[in-house]
């Protein structure tokens, strides 16, 4: 019988769920806590905003589902709403980022600032010693190293490393990843031998708060909802040579690497290569113009080094999106007379990485984590 206490953070999807069955099995006592962080019902009156919300992650349904399951586990289940700390540092900053013409991902932003901390701060509050997540990714302490490291799971179609960068040593020494040594049938199967009713329950596939993906809807109805107005930033689209080829109603509209939606006829296809947010201009082109060999980010977390120093240099490979396969560069502190990338500041450690190959669509707002193998390096944000 352990005589530990461990938080699960359940979601209401089987993941999590699996967690919680396997760690009741083991003997663990056991909490239950879910996070509520965004009322499906908002915006549902505001022009396109649909009334239903389905198969988004944090739903109603979701906390219906940790409950009832946390009830056949016959565990203590508790609901901790945290709507105001998430429109805060989750939602607001997604929609001055977008505003900014930059392209940000929210759930690393929940992740970094608010999930993981929180449910910490929680589960210190109810007496557990750690945390654990349905996340697919492992954790373990290198005592040569004197570090706690990340790394990819086994099951690397499941990998969620890229949105877990931001992550502290603290936070890794009081969190347990069950899953990162399984595949994802397996962990069904588990649930279903356990006889959780979401076993084959599908995942979620959307952001919580934005239904359907479309970025441009939920902008503006936020916005109205806020008695605020959509700034105006419509502006030229523009080709490399600065050539007029359009006009646009607003940057906001678009993302690096984006083909539809230009509004422009064209005898090759053209896609947004740049965003200017202080012309408000947009550069598009053609698809080989979105290759790079460079890229900036700030913002960095360190995880399985202490950091860089001037002058030093590591081999690492990158991933710039979720899906993309990470690709080999050379990471170096990018020098403080380097130049800024438009609309940031010049005082804040950054990093330069040089690719081995030009990447496609490296776009600022993203994240880039950086992996040695299967462990996380660290990572930051793209500028």
């Amino acid at each position: 019988m352990q005589t530990e206490t461990i938080a699960v953070a359940m979601s209401g999807g089987v993941d999590s769920s699996a967690v919680a069955a396997l760690l009741r099995a083991e003997g663990y006592t056991l909490v239950g806590l879910t996070l509520q962080l965004w009322n499906q019902r908002r915006l549902s009156g505001h022009e396109g905003m649909p009334e239903a919300v389905q198969g988004r992650c944090c739903s109603i349904d979701d906390v219906y589902d940790a409950r009832r399951v946390a009830e056949k586990l016959d565990i203590p289940y508790y609901l901790v709403n945290q709507e105001a700390r998430f429109e805060a540092e989750v939602v607001r900053p997604f929609v001055d980022e977008y505003l900014a013409g930059r392209t940000p991902i929210p759930c690393t932003l929940c992740n970094n600032h608010l999930k993981f901390d929180q449910l910490l701060t929680t589960a210190r509050q109810i007496g557990a010693d750690r945390i654990a997540t349905g996340h697919y990714a492992r954790n373990h302490f290198d005592e040569a190293r004197n570090r706690w490291i990340l790394s990819r799971p086994e099951d690397k179609s499941k990998d969620q490393t890229y949105f877990l960068f931001g992550l502290t040593q603290d936070q890794l020494s009081r969190t347990l990843f069950p899953l990162g040594g399984m595949q994802k049938p397996a962990v069904r199967v588990m649930a279903s031998n356990a006889g959780l009713a979401v076993a084959a329950k599908p995942d979620s596939q959307e952001i919580c708060f934005i239904p359907g993906g479309d970025y441009s809807t939920f902008l503006a109805a936020y916005l109205d909802e806020q008695e605020q107005e959509l700034p105006d930033s419509s502006g030229e689209l523009v080709t490399t040579t600065g050539e007029v080829v359009g006009h646009h109603t607003g940057i906001q509209n678009f993302t690096v690497g984006q083909r539809k939606g230009l509004g422009l006829t064209s005898a090759n296809p053209l896609y947004v290569l740049k965003i200017h947010p202080d012309s408000h201009q947009v550069t598009v082109g053609a698809d080989q113009d979105l290759f790079t060999r460079e890229l900036y980010a700030d913002r960095l977390n360190w995880i399985s080094i202490p950091g860089l120093t001037a002058g030093e240099t590591i081999r690492v490979q990158i991933k710039i999106r979720h899906r993309h396969e990470p690709a080999w560069a050379t990471l170096s502190l990018a020098p403080k007379d380097a130049a800024t990338p438009e609309g940031f500041p010049a005082d804040e450690q950054r990093i330069f990485a040089l690719f081995d190959d030009p990447q496609r669509a490296v776009t600022p707002g993203q994240s880039a984590v950086f992996y040695q193998g299967d462990e996380v390096v660290g990572g930051g944000w793209i500028l």
